[in-house]
């Protein structure tokens, strides 16, 4: 049963259309992601959620509860939307202690001391908090004020709650961290969650579902996690979601070559259907291709470098760059060596940038 329903709702600055007619529904207990790059409507979306933003058209329910419509004329403020939120910035009050910083919601709804106690004492509890409850923000490091923020946002049990890229001033060690408080907390509490980010790796871990946005928060893509990456949608999201190489090719005897590259070898005997004239464009994943000393596309390596665990290559392929990444436990290449590239998890996107079945 849909518990968050946003119907064609639409928010206009100016000229600018920022959120157009998106219509979408979010299942009791789900976490959703909006993903997309910078300036493409997601924030905007989150805030008439929020009621930060009142929506020009379209209306807004939890469950059977109107909260925003332009048709019936009608806003609920924020503050009576009983959502929790958690902003990229740390939201925190610091001439507060931490127990004081997580009451305060509950003061405002004017809960007894004693109700107030145990509510606050349990959300800090729950997120890690419980020893720093006498510390002030300035005592505290990063990953610490973000937690105040979830507490104080789970004090009050919403049913909603609303982060919009909470973990982006976190270093990568606490962001991972995070991603996994944030997701047990889910479970401990069953509330819905609505989280805005760009960043790939989030929305893959907390998500049940991904909405891949473009601008004016047009839908490219509304899938699992696991579809959004291995079955995307069209080149957009094929682009957006992890490294990718967009390939010119060519067609003759029956196989497909990279464009002026027919002496390295073919890159498979599957022809996509086309129409005359040009083929669609070849789409894969750095990690979806493997170096070979021998076979394969032939080519030379023009850049390595060290990722960690992954060496990045380059290797050129005649007038053609294709980026591979391997694990580095792998046997290595050097710059200037040849080698060979065989490809596999192919994606072909026509001129329109629509998904091609091989």
């Amino acid at each position: 049963m849909a518990h968050v329903i946003l119907r064609d709702i639409t928010k206009r600055f100016g000229s600018v259309v920022a959120v157009d007619k998106l219509s979408l529904e979010v299942a009791r207990g789900q976490c959703i992601s909006f993903l997309g790059p910078s300036g493409c409507g997601k924030t905007t979306t989150l805030r008439m959620l929020a009621g930060f933003e009142d929506l020009d058209e379209g209306e807004i329910l939890v469950g059977d509860r109107v909260i925003s419509s332009s048709f019936k004329n009608y806003y609920l403020p924020p503050e009576k939307r009983d959502f929790g939120m958690v902003f990229q910035a740390f939201a925190v009050w610091p001439h507060l202690s931490v127990f004081d910083n997580v009451a305060f919601p509950l003061q405002i709804r004017g809960l007894s001391r004693a109700e107030i106690r145990e509510k606050t004492t349990k959300a800090l509890t729950y997120t890690g908090l419980l020893d720093a409850r006498d510390s002030y923000p300035n005592e505290l490091s990063g990953g610490q004020k973000q937690r105040i923020a979830l507490a104080r946002s789970i004090s009050f049990n919403p049913t909603v709650m609303l982060l919009d890229e909470p973990l982006s001033n976190l270093d990568p060690k606490m962001r991972e961290v995070m991603r996994f408080e944030i997701k047990e907390l889910q479970k401990r509490f069953n509330f819905t969650i609505i989280y805005v980010t760009h960043d790939q790796a989030e929305a893959m871990a907390l998500s049940d579902r991904i909405v891949v946005m473009d601008f004016g928060a047009l839908i490219q893509q509304d899938d699992t996690p696991v579809d959004v990456y291995l079955k995307p949608a069209n080149k957009f999201v094929f682009s957006f979601i992890g490294l990718s190489n967009f390939l010119d090719v060519e067609v003759a005897d029956g196989k497909v070559f990279l464009a002026g590259t027919r002496p390295a070898g073919p890159v498979t005997a599957v022809v996509p259907p086309h129409a005359a004239g040009k083929p669609p464009t070849l789409a894969c994943r750095p990690a979806e291709i493997e170096m070979v000393p021998t076979g394969g596309v032939r080519g030379v390596v023009t850049r390595r470098v060290l990722l960690g665990d992954i060496i990045d290559y380059v290797v050129k392929v005649g007038p053609t760059e294709v980026r591979v990444q391997r694990n580095v436990r792998k046997p290595l290449f050097g710059e200037g060596d040849r080698c060979g590239l065989v490809f596999a998890a192919l994606h072909w996107y026509d001129e329109s940038g629509a998904r091609v079945s091989a």
